[in-house]
């Protein structure tokens, strides 16, 4: 029963958090990202998260937005990948001013660095 209520739970918080943004969609910013597995694994995992409560993919919130994340740390190798990766497992704050992002120790480092590489493709 209850891996059926947080999926959906996750769903719901999905849809209500993003339902504002007329260009959220990043499906619509580039045609190649859909078709990029990175895209659709990443997708999945932060929908999955708790991460769209503080992210928007346009909009700053509590934390940078997606788009913002993705120009920063654009062409970013796989050493950067890694440490992103582990900012989010860790949680971390300097970065995007004096908000903390609170530590995510209960994703693993192989599903942190596939958001990692979905957020990047949102690069406008």
């Amino acid at each position: 029963m209850k891996k059926i209520i947080l999926p959906l739970l996750s769903l719901a918080l999905l849809t209500a958090c993003g339902g504002s943004e007329t260009s959220s969609s990043p499906e619509k910013k580039t045609a190649e990202a859909p078709k990029d597995p990175a895209y659709q694994n990443g997708l999945e995992l932060v929908a999955k998260s708790d991460c769209l409560t503080c992210h928007k993919i346009n909009d700053p919130f509590t934390g940078p937005s997606y788009a913002a994340v993705a120009e920063k740390y654009a062409g970013a190798d796989a050493a950067k990948i890694t440490d992103l990766a582990h900012k989010i497992i860790k949680g971390g704050m300097g970065v995007w001013g004096s908000a903390m992002m609170t530590p995510h120790p209960m994703i693993s480092q192989e599903d942190a660095e596939a958001m990692v590489k979905y957020i990047l493709l949102l690069k406008k």
